[in-house]
């Protein structure tokens, strides 16, 4: 799902029933189905942009994403099952060339893009190959949405810092986020949320830790604990929203240890000394 300060993270968890839900047609996270030849792929994004309107041309290999944005900085991740478009991909913004960042494996594209500009948008993705491995297959009819695993979208802040959406720490948020929060109420509502407060400002730290060595090696010292005490989670249970609350309010007690006391302790001591 996609982590810079754990403590607001996990207290979101418990005070976002409070304030209701948002959409995810709010611009930050988009999910569409494309639907072509009988069968149903779903395309998601995850952007600080609106997605407006999409166009699918199975003959050209073609995708096409209409986009309107109130931001001049525009950054977003979508996440493309292979057996909709896979092989080399050419990518046009507006019609002129355009050359994102892309990471692919067996099951989906990752396409990272960074561009400026407001208002309505417009972005052609297209491959070499479609429907890959569908014809192989006499099984695969009708809906493939469930067929085809697609991974979350990945976290801005944690890209950045180590480098790839495919490092094993983001990798490790997706699958937190898929695995375990996205599975129950408690957690569906929490991501809604935290992602209202997580894109106002992640492209802005993203976008500083790219520039300045210095600042992603603070951010990652400063990340790295969290994502760790997170890996806690892959070995529970979290099967009832009982038990989502628990250890969600067990991870701040944790993480509250580490950030706020046994600094406070350290600078109480040494005040102590003087």
């Amino acid at each position: 799902m996609k982590i810079f300060l754990l403590v607001p993270f996990l207290l979101l968890l418990i005070i976002a029933p409070a304030f209701g839900a948002l959409s995810d047609k709010t611009g930050l996270v988009n999910r569409f189905d494309v639907e072509t030849s009988g069968y149903t792929f779903e395309v998601e994004i995850v952007a600080n942009f609106d997605v407006t309107d999409h166009e699918f041309d199975k003959h050209e290999k073609r995708l096409t994403i209409f986009i309107n944005s109130g931001l001049e900085n525009n950054l977003g991740e979508i996440i493309i099952p292979t057996r909709l478009l896979s092989g080399n991909f050419t990518f046009y913004l507006n019609d002129i060339s355009h050359y994102p960042i892309i990471k692919s494996n067996d099951k989906i594209s990752f396409i990272t893009l960074n561009f400026t500009g407001t208002g309505n948008n417009k972005i052609d993705i297209i491959a070499t190959e479609t429907f890959a491995g569908v014809q192989k297959n006499s099984e695969i009819t009708g809906d493939l949405t469930n067929d085809v695993v697609v991974d979350g979208g990945g976290c801005l802040i944690a890209t950045a810092t180590y480098g790839s959406e495919m490092a094993p720490q983001v990798q490790q948020l997706r699958e937190l986020r898929d695995n375990t929060l996205l599975k129950s109420e408690s957690g569906k509502n929490f991501m809604n949320s935290f992602n209202g407060m997580y894109y106002s400002f992640s492209p802005v730290i993203a976008d500083l830790e790219r520039e300045n060595p210095l600042f992603k090696e603070t951010v990652k010292l400063f990340i790295t604990p969290m994502i760790s005490s997170l890996s806690l989670l892959n070995y529970v249970d979290m099967d009832s929203e009982e038990s989502v609350l628990g250890y969600g309010i067990s991870l701040i007690v944790l993480n509250l240890a580490m950030y706020v006391g046994i600094p406070a302790s350290v600078i109480i001591g040494i005040k102590k000394k003087f």
